[in-house]
């Protein structure tokens, strides 16, 4: 691992998923570049992480899937969110914002 890429804490797979697919469905690998170009590169998205996630994610029924073409007329699933992801999203989101902000109020401590 590089200095300038940071291993995903456990239980962020989840919610960089979800909110990447608050943008629009996309598929897997479009899931894990929209995470590395949102955090500047800092995060990388390791693809069985992601692909496990997905399915649980699935399994919860909080996205589903579609079959299409991708970039490279490959097939592909598409993953969008369902009603019940839109509403996870907003919960997951919730619960990060409290607890960076705890961290903050430990790591600034002066």
């Amino acid at each position: 691992m590089s200095q300038t890429t940071l291993t995903l804490l456990q239980g962020t797979v989840d919610l960089l998923i979800l909110r990447a697919l608050q943008a629009g469905p996309a598929h897997g690998y479009a899931v894990s570049r929209w995470v590395h170009e949102r955090t500047d590169g800092v995060l990388l998205m390791e693809d069985a992480a992601l692909y496990q996630a997905l399915h649980r994610l699935e399994g919860r029924g909080w996205i589903a899937f579609e079959w299409g073409l991708s970039e490279n007329n490959r097939r592909a699933k598409y993953y969008s969110l369902t009603g019940d992801g839109r509403r996870q999203v907003r919960n997951e989101v919730s619960i990060w914002r409290r607890y960076a902000e705890a961290m903050f109020k430990i790591i600034e401590t002066a």
